[in-house]
């Protein structure tokens, strides 16, 4: 017999005004009106998961409106390690700027860009190990279930490579697009017990239409 938690993780809605803008952490607005794909979102994900956003607004309204489009769930929890990358001083900026105020930062980030912290900020490993302390916290309290966690882009890849093992060149390399759904289940049989079970990749990237 094996005990199974399933993690549903969907990508907020897409950013407003951020086109060519790293935004990292920054509390940055999103765009609800696609009201149909809200609606499929409503229809595909559980019925009975406990539900958990990152602190930022993106996250929240993405959860608020697939509620309003019919999927009737508790309060999200509200999970701030679930956050984003924080670019520190480069959050609000393009490329373009960051290269032109710093050229030498900018070039020793680029050297290695997911294990360089940008200045004030954290690296994408920082992510990855942020994300699997709290993803190993939050299944041990809620082993068994469903649980949705409504995040962000780095989140997921950062989420896929600790399910998977991988190097942070490779969990960078995956494409998470907005409002998309990716499944991982842990897995915990007899043989497993107490060890933190196995991952199972169900799907990633699913970009649900009707």
């Amino acid at each position: 017999m094996s005990d199974v938690t399933r993690w549903w993780w969907v990508r907020h809605a897409p950013v407003v005004n951020g086109e060519g803008m790293i935004y990292g952490s920054s509390d940055i607005d999103c765009d609800v009106s696609d009201t149909a794909h809200f609606k499929t979102l409503a229809q595909v994900l559980p019925k009975d998961a406990v539900w958990f956003t990152s602190h930022l607004t993106r996250t929240k309204k993405t959860a608020q409106a697939i509620a309003e489009a019919g999927l009737d769930f508790p309060e999200p929890i509200v999970e701030e390690d679930l956050g984003e990358q924080n670019f520190g001083d480069w959050q609000g900026l393009s490329w373009n700027q960051m290269m032109k105020a710093d050229p030498e930062t900018y070039n020793i980030y680029w050297s290695d860009p997911t294990r360089n912290r940008p200045p004030g900020g954290e690296s994408f490993a920082d992510q990855i190990a942020r994300t699997g302390v709290v993803i190993d916290r939050l299944g041990e309290q809620h082993k068994s279930r469903n649980i949705v966690a409504v995040a962000h882009g780095g989140t997921i890849r950062a989420a896929m490579a600790v399910a998977l093992k991988l190097e942070p060149e490779q969990g960078m390399a995956i494409r998470v697009d907005t409002l998309s759904v990716s499944i991982f289940e842990n897995v915990e049989d007899g043989l497993l017990r107490g060890k933190g079970g196995v991952w199972r990749v169900v799907g990633v990237n699913r970009v649900v239409q009707e």
